[in-house]
């Protein structure tokens, strides 16, 4: 099997860097090969759990990249010989022109005592592997979940759904601590609480025990029961291939790439999970892993495969996420007020709130409380953090592009917007517009 284009690994990177070099390079031959026949959507996981009720409502679909010409080959890859341009696999060698390595990442698991023990579980992106853990819950009552990060945060809440006793164990003194500062991580903890979930903050386990299967959760001052234990403690790159090849790593330990994706290989690029970014502010390289940026780096590297069709210059990367937990969203993008300071900034800070509608008495009206952090000496927009309705999502995308152009607070309080009744805030208490002016008064 011969491809001018041969991309590994089939989630939301490879899908978007397949259907975008096909739809610029429309007469170059170009493969997925993915180790699972069917895909799980990485964000939609959580969910499997309690709303969705399985996974089979979860799956990534492949049928429009199909469509496009693209062949998707479910094939278990066993080595990468570059100089041969040739990549052996379970079905077959296969020859490319180009490599796009989307290998992802996997679970980091802890160095625990007991991790190896029956009922022990990490956040998996295999449904088969996600089936099992389900079917355990199934029979399960006490579940541990450590880690407070977004995936901890939500299947916290999934599982608590599932009429089960759910305790969420995190190190740090509040949840989802490297998108948001305290105020809003306690709003997660607080609305868990309200729903069931018991929140153990400021908390570290120091092993699992139990005899053949998990049975307690030992902390540094106390234990726990538990039938069923999950990890949710981050991922780590999957570059297994990328060193075979000989492909630099960043410091972080995943791939190294320049602004079109390029990693030192020439013709290997790289995208997604498996990348090492830049901070947008700090230039310090780290690793961000969101299906958003994925897809972002996917589509610069699709674009750019034979030719330099989309010129970039690297600003780095920005961090926009957002979750949701009965009702109560959050979204954060760029910097949160206590990691920009410990960067050695200078920061002012502007804050906001109001009905998310206007009148506030609107049905579907829920309350937003915005955060934005600004440089005090140039009044650049460095953060922002908001806590509210559905309305949240989109917010906080409107913010993270400010950061992107540049804005400052004096732009950002006399920014011109559009206003409904029944989709926005009052025109008059606009929480983007006074966070920003509270800012500037500041300044």
């Amino acid at each position: 099997m011969k491809y001018d284009v041969l991309i590994i690994g089939g989630g939301p990177a490879g899908l978007i860097a397949a259907s975008t070099a096909k739809k610029n390079y429309q007469d170059k031959s170009i493969a997925i090969v993915k180790k699972e026949a069917v895909g799980m959507i990485p964000c939609g996981i959580p969910y499997i759990f309690g709303t969705l009720k399985s996974s089979d409502k979860n799956i990534l679909p492949t049928k429009g990249v199909e469509n496009l010409g693209v062949e998707v080959i479910t094939a278990e890859v066993m080595s990468v010989d570059h100089e041969k341009r040739v990549v052996k696999t379970s079905q077959g060698d296969m020859e490319y022109e180009k490599l796009v390595l989307a290998t992802g990442s996997e679970p980091s698991v802890p160095k625990l005592n007991g991790i190896e023990l029956e009922g022990v579980y990490t956040v998996s992106k295999y449904k088969e592997y996600l089936d099992k853990l389900h079917e355990d819950l199934k029979k399960s009552e006490k579940i541990v979940i450590i880690g407070g990060g977004f995936i901890g945060v939500e299947i916290a809440d999934e599982i608590r759904k599932m009429g089960k006793r759910v305790t969420l164990i995190e190190m740090m003194d509040h949840l989802i601590p490297a998108a948001f500062d305290t105020e809003f991580g306690k709003l997660a903890e607080e609305k868990l609480v309200e729903h069931g979930v018991e929140v153990l903050t400021s908390k570290k386990v120091r092993e699992l025990s139990g005899f053949k299967r998990v049975e307690k959760v030992i902390l540094e001052d106390g234990e726990l029961p538990a039938d069923l234990v999950i990890l949710s403690t981050g991922y780590k790159p999957r570059v297994k291939l990328a060193k075979e090849i000989g492909v630099k790593l960043g410091e972080t330990g995943a791939i190294w790439t320049d602004e079109y994706m390029r990693t030192s290989v020439p013709d290997v690029y790289a995208v997604g999970d498996c990348v090492e970014h830049i901070c947008f502010f700090t230039r310090k390289p780290g690793r961000l892993m969101l299906a958003s940026t994925a897809t972002f780096e996917a589509r610069v590297a699709g674009s750019n495969l034979y030719k330099l069709r989309v010129l970039r210059t690297n600003k780095g990367n920005l961090g926009i996420f957002s979750t949701s937990i009965e009702g109560l969203s959050l979204g954060a993008a760029g910097c949160n007020e206590k990691m920009i300071r410990e960067e050695g900034f200078d920061v002012v800070v502007g804050e906001a709130s109001g009905p998310d509608r206007h009148p506030g008495s609107i049905p579907d009206a829920s309350k937003i409380t915005m955060k934005l952090v600004f440089s005090s000496e140039s009044g650049l927009l460095l953060g922002g953090q908001v806590a509210g309705g559905k309305s949240v999502g989109e917010i906080v995308n409107a913010i993270g592009m400010a950061i992107q152009k540049g804005m400052t607070a004096a732009e950002l309080a006399t920014l011109q917007i559009g206003t409904h009744p029944l989709l926005t805030p009052a025109p008059t208490v606009y929480p983007l517009v006074v966070a920003a002016e509270n800012a500037l008064i500041k300044m």
